[in-house]
């Protein structure tokens, strides 16, 4: 296995980013084919379709409180870059705020980061992937500098970024640590080392652990936080039943 590198197509990330536009507010089940299609759910999050990494088609249905794959058309090699990142977040990716995020917000005036996720597993060669992403200024738009990765499930012959650093435990979990850079940003990952289909969760946890490790300070600022998953092959019925996530300062 080699390591995923989705510095690759950061080009086509880039534009992806400059062209994302959020959507009516979901009321009831909303279908997005569009690549960079998104929309919004109970007023608080932005579901994104996200298919930053091929032309093929993929669909989405979102629900009231996440969204399911649909459609999967794509295949990629499993030592190069996923097909896209479908996702349902809070605050700001590439301009498009979730409404009325508080963040971006200094991590030095974080008093609590609690989220929440459920998920539905199928076949196919992808991982569950939850994002918590941080930049030293309160920046909105663009690829920011450190990218937390957190693997709830990984299927097929991927890996991340980087390389194996080590273990750790968090939450009263066991993960195994990867640690490297795609060419834009820094990446740290934690992989669980089973499945995880539901857990409730202190952000903060993650974020203090990469702190520790040097590559992040107090002065940083939390950006936003998301969930989805980076499908290479297969993928339909892939589902985030369930995301919730909070930040108080």
């Amino acid at each position: 296995m080699r390591s995923t590198v989705r510095a690759l197509v950061l080009a086509g990330l880039m534009a992806a980013g400059a062209v994302v536009a959020a959507g009516p507010s979901a009321q009831a089940d909303t279908t997005i084919c569009e690549q960079y299609g998104s929309t919004t759910i109970q007023g608080r999050y932005v579901v994104q379709n996200n298919r930053w990494g091929t032309s093929a088609t993929q669909c989405i249905n979102v629900t009231s409180t996440g969204f399911r794959i649909t459609q999967q058309q794509g295949s990629a090699p499993t030592n190069g870059a996923p097909l896209s990142y479908p996702s349902v977040y809070l605050g700001c990716h590439y301009s498009n705020c979730s409404p009325g995020s508080n963040l971006p917000m200094q991590v030095s005036r974080i008093r609590s980061a609690s989220s929440s996720i459920n998920y539905t597993y199928v076949g196919g060669t992808y991982n569950a992937s939850y994002d918590i992403w941080l930049d030293p200024t309160p920046k909105t738009n663009g690829v920011n500098q450190m990218e937390i990765m957190i693997w709830f499930n990984r299927q097929g012959s991927i890996q991340p970024i980087g390389s194996a650093v080590g273990n750790t435990t968090i939450g009263g979990r066991n993960w195994q640590v990867w640690r490297g850079s795609n060419g834009a940003n820094n990446v740290i990952s934690y992989v669980a080392p089973s499945p995880i289909t539901s857990w409730s969760f202190n952000v903060l946890d993650f974020v203090n652990d990469v702190r520790n490790r040097g590559a992040i300070t107090t002065s940083w600022y939390l950006t936003s936080i998301q969930a989805g998953f980076e499908p290479w092959n297969g993928g339909v019925g892939l589902a985030v039943n369930n995301f919730s996530a909070s930040v108080s300062g």
